[in-house]
């Protein structure tokens, strides 16, 4: 049986101290460049790889990435899968793990070296300025936190813009009810695309969820005229909202037309399907990921803000 290869090994055929090797491994940023060059090729060469967990420890790290999420959960709901996909492949790369928070879980419950935390709200800010380790939101906030998020302003002007150049006369943007900077982003593409394109904003707020959309159309329908599209700020309520058409055997997509937000997984299954934003939520994943890692790296240093392009999905509930 082949022996495996040592510290010491790589040592002598670099023609390096074992303390220089492992200044590559633990410390790369003290070697010079050159150095690492010698040293790297060496470990390749016979196939030599570090005790991680050692590493860790001599670090005092864990080689855990917590992913908190603070919002309520539809357990049905697939949203949050792609993103803890993308974020395992990446931290999988350099020899993280991950591990899953729900909301009501205390953060500091077991150790990590860093946090990605979704659904933060302005009500979360003090909670999350306690933390001592490094952390990055998924979702655009107004707190100054690194973030990741798809590009919201930039999705709902390419819904907008698709509904118009659809034919419909009247575009009414459908929004969630929470003061927070994602929707504002995305209430404020359909704002500036209307006023662009000379029409009056019509904008009306629900909460994230298909009951509600579907009672606010119910209560509503008879004020929208014919040749009307609904630019909803989820799936969620885009899906409520063709529950409540097909209810009032309203017409759809000639009479009234729906577009979501998400492309997840309720565009497909919904009847008709849905025309919406789709996210690029493995992407997402996997940036928030690099973003984490880096930061960790670089004992909490500031890492800024990532926003991701969407793409429009078209589908059966528009023209």
């Amino acid at each position: 049986m082949k022996r495996t290869a040592t510290l010491e090994d790589v040592a002598r055929k670099a023609h390096v101290s074992k303390m220089t090797v492992s200044r590559v491994i633990n410390h790369p940023e003290l070697v010079a460049p050159e150095l690492q060059v010698v040293i790297e090729d060496a470990m390749h060469k016979l196939n030599y790889h570090p005790n991680n967990a050692a590493r860790a420890l001599a670090k005092n790290q864990t080689s855990v990435v917590k992913f908190v999420i603070l919002e309520d959960v539809d357990d049905t709901d697939p949203y949050f899968t792609n993103v803890l996909f993308g974020m395992a492949t990446e931290l999988k790369k350099q020899n993280y793990s991950l591990q899953l928070l729900l909301k009501g879980s205390q953060l500091d419950q077991g150790a990590a070296d860093g946090y990605v935390i979704t659904g933060a709200r302005t009500d979360d800010y003090p909670q999350l300025n306690e933390l001592k380790q490094p952390f990055v939101l998924f979702g655009e906030n107004r707190g100054g936190y690194d973030f990741v998020d798809t590009n919201n302003l930039l999705g709902e002007t390419m819904a907008t813009k698709y509904a118009l150049k659809a034919g419909y006369r009247n575009v009414v943007f459908i929004g969630i009810d929470v003061r927070e900077a994602f929707e504002f982003s995305r209430e404020a593409g359909y704002v500036n695309t209307m006023q662009q394109n000379k029409k009056i904003p019509s904008v009306f707020r629900v909460e994230n969820s298909l009951a509600a959309a579907r009672e606010f159309i119910q209560d509503h329908l008879g004020e929208f005229p014919k040749n009307t599209c609904f630019a909803c700020a989820s799936d969620r309520i885009a899906m409520g909202v063709i529950q409540a058409l097909v209810e009032a055997e309203a017409k759809i997509p000639e009479d009234f037309g729906v577009i979501g937000y998400d492309g997840v997984l309720l565009d497909r299954v919904s009847s008709p399907t849905i025309t919406t934003v789709k996210q690029n939520l493995w992407l997402i994943g996997e940036k928030l990921a690099e973003l984490i890692l880096r930061k960790i790296a670089q004992n909490g240093a500031p890492q800024g803000e990532v926003f991701i392009e969407p793409t429009l999905s078209e589908a059966e509930s528009t023209k």
